[in-house]
């Protein structure tokens, strides 16, 4: 598994490494979502996701295991003037609230398979009644393109991966191929992704 050092020493600089912009797929799916609603940005880094949540009058919680990058969440929040709880945890490990979010958004969270499992547990362990799980992760299709995403393929997805660890969520939407992104330094270009919009029934 990566380190959770490797990840404080790639943000450690002054620039955000995926940007400061939500990821597109999330901010597309703005027309589901409430203010009020609680939401949960898994993996998320620097913030973005969960500043941008913030920022649509969610209850917003960003859960990383870099206590660098969420240093940066909050002081990216605090710029944008909306509150952002922080929670530093391995997600594999974290101990999930039970029906604590009704809104997960899973944006390029890549774990080996067994790390990958728990955390999906967790994740469905967390989702209210009625709520949604919006997933964007690269495929085995990225291998060889330099748009970003993990070498090993073992973290990659897949449509197949998504209704096996997320099985008993309604599909909405579960859609693979390709997409152009812009997202910082390390996510530029054309890429190759499963996108998911999932829903717990209430």
């Amino acid at each position: 598994m990566s380190s959770s050092i490797a990840w404080d020493e790639r943000y450690a600089g002054g620039d955000f490494a995926f940007g400061e912009v939500a990821n597109d797929f999330l901010r597309g799916q703005g027309f589901r979502l409430r203010p009020g609603m609680r939401a949960l940005a898994v993996g998320d880094g620097e913030g973005r996701n969960g500043v941008w949540l913030a920022e649509q009058g969610l209850v917003a919680t960003s859960v990383d295991w870099s206590a660098v990058g969420l240093a940066k969440a909050a002081a990216l929040a605090a710029r944008r003037d909306v509150a952002l709880a922080t929670v530093t945890a391995d997600v594999a490990r974290w101990d999930w609230p039970v029906a604590g979010f009704d809104v997960i958004a899973w944006i390029f969270v890549h774990l080996p398979p067994e790390d990958r499992a728990l955390a999906c547990a967790g994740a469905m362990r967390a989702l209210a009644p009625g709520g949604l799980l919006l997933l964007e992760c690269f495929t085995p299709a990225q291998e060889g393109r330099r748009s970003g995403g993990p070498k090993d393929p073992s973290l990659l997805w897949s449509r197949a991966l998504v209704e096996r660890h997320f099985a008993g969520l309604e599909v909405l939407e579960l859609l693979d191929g390709t997409v152009a992104l812009d997202e910082g330094p390390r996510h530029q270009g054309l890429a190759e992704v499963v996108r998911a919009v999932l829903r717990r029934p209430s």
